[in-house]
């Protein structure tokens, strides 16, 4: 079979595949390749190895492309984003930085309810224009895949309103969009005092976004002064039972066991979690649940970050997102969230690495189509500038994305 494209002279192919035999932690369980190539054919992975490509996989309609022996990895994947929504939040920046408690701004109409006001109020065509412009700054970073969670609706209208808008996204930009419904993000004012009720109302809303088919996952916020473990357990349950995976946003600012009930439940990630306990880490080790860390949101808001390294060396595996979101992590350079990790997380390259390609596939239910250069796996790969992964991380705070390619075709080159 010939090949429609292939890149060659690659310094370092980070294939993100797992090894069968591996020293070492299962972080660091990633093949990196030296000198070596990658052969696509009809937008999917045909071939790779080292040194010289085989030459029966030329025709005259190949493609060659010389990478200068700069980094090749599976396009990123972002897989926790609140990236639909109206409206901005700087508003707030000054009381963050004079240390206002988050849960304290919610009180006062800010946060969540803010932007759930905003949201309300937009169209879908401008909340698709809002995303497409955040869409379009992730590509340049080498993002290919991107989770994109509801939640700024609070009510069925609008929560419909957010998904709907993920659909459209799938078919006006090359990013793969993964829809997760979260109506249970906060309580809406017109429910004030009444969570319990807001609770069989989130409950009632679920087979109506099923049936639609307008979300794959169902998340929650789990925290004190949003939705108890109770509450939590209640709206999940009834989600798995419909068919949705589940996921839970767990111990982000107080420690309430939210990982454990994670694990219970069967939560395919378990997100945030600044705040977990040791039985937690363990929990979510024997229950095979993804950490999905975002260090980011601790960066911006000055808390601790959650235990990367003891989760590491408990054995649990642990994905990297960027949470964008107005409130309290807007960005959507997953780059940085990298170099956060590596010099706050003390996450190595490799784990780095592997925290964004292959368990963020995990993360989503994706692996096995994408998230490391395998063959038969789609051909979602990004070329860094860059001869090695540790210089992607050690250089911080530029973007080292030279081109990205969705499905085989190039969808970004740096000027």
């Amino acid at each position: 079979m010939k090949a429609d494209l292939i890149i060659y002279n690659i310094g370092q192919l980070v294939t993100s595949r797992e090894l069968e035999e591996f020293s070492g932690t299962a972080m660091e369980n990633i093949e990196i390749l030296e000198n070596a190539y990658v052969a696509i054919k009809d937008g999917r992975i045909l071939n790779l190895g080292t040194e010289d490509f085989p030459k029966d996989l030329i025709s005259l309609s190949t493609k060659l492309i010389d990478a200068e022996q700069k980094v090749l990895a599976p396009g990123l994947i972002d897989s926790h984003t609140h990236l639909v929504h109206a409206g901005t939040r700087e508003n707030e920046f000054v009381d963050k930085i004079k240390g206002v408690p988050y849960l304290e701004i919610l009180k006062r109409g800010g946060g969540i309810l803010s932007t759930v006001e905003a949201t309300k109020k937009a169209s879908i065509d401008e909340l698709v224009e809002k995303a497409k412009k955040s869409l379009n700054l992730m590509l340049s970073f080498g993002v290919t895949t991107v989770e994109s969670k509801s939640g700024y609706g609070l009510s069925l209208e609008s929560e419909i309103k957010q998904l709907m808008v993920n659909r459209v996204l799938n078919t006006s930009q090359p990013i793969e969009i993964v829809s997760t419904f979260m109506g249970a993000h906060a309580t809406p004012d017109w429910y004030k005092g009444k969570t319990s009720e807001y609770v069989e109302e989130v409950i009632k809303m679920l087979p109506s976004i099923k049936t639609k088919g307008l979300a794959e996952f169902c998340d929650i916020f789990c925290e004190e002064g949003v939705f108890s473990i109770e509450e939590s357990k209640k709206i999940l349950a009834e989600a798995k039972k419909l068919g949705f995976k589940i996921k839970i946003h767990a111990d982000e600012i107080v420690s309430m066991k939210g990982a454990e009930l994670g694990a219970e439940l069967g939560t395919i990630s378990a997100e945030h979690l600044m705040g977990i306990s040791k039985e937690g880490i363990k929990e979510l080790k024997k229950k095979n649940v993804i950490a999905n860390l975002l260090p980011g949101t601790s960066f911006n808001l000055g808390k601790k970050y959650a235990p990367a390294r003891e989760m590491i060396e408990e054995g649990v595996q642990v994905a990297l997102s960027t949470d964008y979101n107005p409130g309290s992590c807007p960005t959507e350079n997953l780059q940085l969230i990298m170099q956060i990790a590596a010099t706050n997380l003390k996450m190595t390259p490799k784990e780095i690495f592997k925290a964004v390609t292959i368990n963020g596939a995990k993360a989503l239910g994706r692996e096995k189509i994408s998230g490391s250069i395998e063959i038969g796996k789609k051909a979602d790969m990004v070329i860094f500038d860059a001869k090695n992964i540790d210089y992607i991380l050690y250089h911080f705070g530029i973007n080292h994305t030279d081109s990205v390619y969705i499905n085989g075709t190039l969808v970004y080159k740096k000027k």
